[in-house]
């Protein structure tokens, strides 16, 4: 089985799911090609700056206007329209690639880049098999294509509400979001503390994603309010400027913080942490739920992280801090309260989907045996 991933750097997480299902590929078939590609800096890397670039800026400067953005592509046609056009134009580069790869599927984890795909099928260029991997909690029209043969959503709920905005339910599979196979693996605690130079007390994991977005700079400073015997791992991913800013602060201050960039420790991180204070994307909180690590979420983005925000919240699995002066009444009362997170365990338990990405390949070898035999 060859495959080829189509994704896009809006963020890790599009990509680290291709990359996540790309492990269980090459388990379950060793001899199996895969292909890995960053779709618009395949196409070209001007376009890649400005529609990556302009996304990241958007968000960082003016995250609101994205919100705004995002909703009006919910119920604007000529702004799906204009997301078609250029899908349109695009295609024609990227079919130089699958006619030279040759792929037996294609799975594709951002929207756009399905998009493409679906394109290229309308117009009788390809008829080779294609996934969706839909990388958050909520869907969005920029999905829908009637031409696509699978799509692999995070939960039941979305899957509902593909097939009331008129998905066929057996192209639906409620999977959830594959992960790496390295956070199915829990990791001896005591082992992790000795390693890390840490102590074995209430361990708090703040993170932003891979960019390092969110109030954490707010956040760590709430924590010197704290009196209780904490200790804190702050994750500013690839935010250099967060990092000396909080360097520069913890020469000062006396708490127990472990500060570090852009990491590929995570999991390491969560099996160490008693919870997870980080903004709702959909591959840190997936990763988040295998792990039954209780989530407070700062800072999501308006848009699809706003509502991965609700969803968590709404299952018992995650709270929302609106505030950064809620974190020290919140550590206080968990420290009171035990059972709080043992319930949120407990949720996590009940939500989490691990085997994501062993029925995700399954999925795949059916859809190419049916092309095969058909």
């Amino acid at each position: 089985m060859d495959v080829l991933y189509l994704s896009i750097s809006m963020g890790a997480g599009h990509l680290r799911a291709a990359e996540a299902l790309k492990e269980y590929v090459d388990e379950m078939y060793p001899d199996s090609r895969s292909l890995v590609i960053d779709t618009f800096k395949y196409i070209n890397p001007l376009v890649h700056k400005v529609f990556v670039d302009g996304y990241l800026n958007i968000v960082r400067s003016i995250p609101y206007a994205y919100g705004a953005l995002y909703r009006m592509s919910e119920q604007m046609d000529n702004m799906n329209k204009l997301s078609h056009a250029l899908s349109k134009l695009f295609s024609y580069k990227l079919m130089k690639l699958i006619e030279e790869f040759k792929p037996s599927i294609i799975v594709c984890t951002h929207p756009f880049s399905l998009q493409i795909v679906s394109c290229l099928k309308k117009e009788g260029k390809i008829t080779i098999p294609c996934i969706g991997i839909l990388t958050d909690y909520v869907n969005h029209p920029f999905w829908f294509h009637d031409n696509i043969e699978a799509y692999v959503v995070a939960h039941d709920n979305i899957k509902h509400d593909m097939i009331t905005s008129g998905i066929p339910e057996h192209r639906i599979y409620s999977f959830g979001i594959p992960v790496s196979k390295v956070f199915l693996q829990k990791k001896s605690k005591e082992k992790l503390l000795r390693n890390y130079g840490l102590e074995d007390k209430l361990t708090i994991l703040i993170m932003g994603g891979s960019l390092g977005f969110g109030d954490i700079k707010k956040v760590y400073l709430s924590f010197l309010n704290i009196k209780k015997d904490i200790q804190v791992i702050i994750v500013t991913g690839k935010n250099k400027k967060l990092n000396q800013q909080l360097k520069i602060h913890l020469k000062k201050d006396n708490k127990k913080v472990m500060l570090i960039g852009y990491t590929n420790e995570i999991c390491n991180l969560m099996d160490v942490s008693d919870l997870l204070i980080t903004k709702p994307g959909g591959m840190t909180i997936t990763e988040a739920l295998v792990k039954e690590l209780p989530i407070f979420i700062i800072s999501p983005i308006p848009g699809q992280e706003e509502r991965n925000s609700h969803f968590l919240t709404s299952n018992g699995v995650a709270e929302r801090l609106v505030k950064e002066d809620d974190i020290p009444t919140l550590i206080n009362n968990i420290i009171d309260n035990p059972y709080r997170l043992a319930n949120m365990r407990k949720m996590s338990q009940n939500l989490s989907m691990p085997n994501s990405g062993f029925k995700t390949v399954c999925l795949m070898e059916r859809l190419v045996n049916n092309r095969l035999y058909n």
